[in-house]
């Protein structure tokens, strides 16, 4: 990709910006967070009708903030397959390119002058403040890894990570035996990561990031993706056992409260929609 077009998506960013938070910045909203996303999730989610949505998913694309691709979706039926989108590389570059060089800068700096050591130390300490950040939120609510990885993805969100928690299987600790059910758990999806292009130079950022989690929730994590190694969004597993005794034998229970469902499904901002682009009641 050449500089010039490599550049567009900053200049309609700042344009996306002045024109204030309207329908278009939801739905590209829904893209960060939810990606891959398709136009009918994107409908229900923020209740507009399917062809208002694809109006703003067509400007979109032309001004290179997303990509679209076809993909077979879990339960649809025969038939074409569904169009999903993603937010592309050049836009979350945008989002934060003024603090890129002068933070790649300073990290060099720091490692030229006092070894890699130094840099290691710093993203331990940014990973320290993050867990004293957050740990307030995210004890609020209460032991359960799941429910903590929920409230640590709205704490995320709140400080610009456009955070998600989604309920999937995880797989069967290691010992247990045949009787044993596949362990529960979420995983904890960032669509937005405020030193994406740093960190893809300095992977102990994203390394530290990461054992702050587990710290946080109290469980061992693991990474899947990263923003930063080229994924579309940067996914963490949160592991959750929870030990049932039925008929004189334990087995591994899931754990998946409500919250996970439904966080990040219908989580309306204050921004405004136009009256005629909602779906008729």
């Amino acid at each position: 990709m050449d500089e010039a077009s490599t550049s567009r998506p900053a200049a309609r960013a700042e344009t996306l910006r002045a024109a204030g938070a309207g329908t278009r910045e939801q739905v590209l909203r829904r893209i960060v967070e939810n990606g891959p996303i398709t136009a009918a999730q994107i409908a229900e989610d923020l209740e507009l009708t399917p062809a208002a949505v694809r109006r703003h998913l067509t400007a979109l694309e032309e001004e290179q903030f997303i990509a679209g691709s076809e993909a077979n979706i879990s339960g649809r039926g025969r038939g074409r397959p569904a169009r999903v989108y993603v937010v592309t590389d050049a836009a979350h570059r945008s989002l934060d390119a003024a603090y890129d060089d002068i933070a790649r800068a300073a990290l060099r700096f720091l490692s030229t002058r006092l070894g890699p050591e130094a840099v290691e130390e710093f993203a331990a300490q940014r990973a320290a403040d993050l867990v004293a950040t957050l740990a307030p939120q995210v004890e609020k609510a209460g032991p359960d890894p799941i429910s903590r990885a929920v409230a640590l993805a709205e704490a995320l969100t709140d400080a610009g990570f456009a955070a998600t928690a989604r309920s999937v299987q995880g797989p069967v600790p290691a010992g247990s035996t045949s009787d044993d059910v596949a362990t529960a758990g979420v995983q904890l999806c960032q669509g937005h990561c405020p030193v994406q292009t740093v960190a893809a130079e300095y992977q102990s950022l994203c390394d530290a990031e990461a054992a702050a989690f587990a710290d946080l929730l109290g469980v061992h994590v693991q990474r899947l993706s990263t923003l930063a190694g080229g994924g579309h969004v940067c996914t963490t597993f949160v592991p959750a056992i929870r030990v049932h005794r039925s008929s004189g034998a334990d087995v591994c229970r899931t754990s998946t409260p409500r919250a996970v469902r439904a966080h990040g499904s219908r989580t309306h901002s204050n921004h405004e929609i136009k009256d005629d682009e909602r779906t008729p009641r």
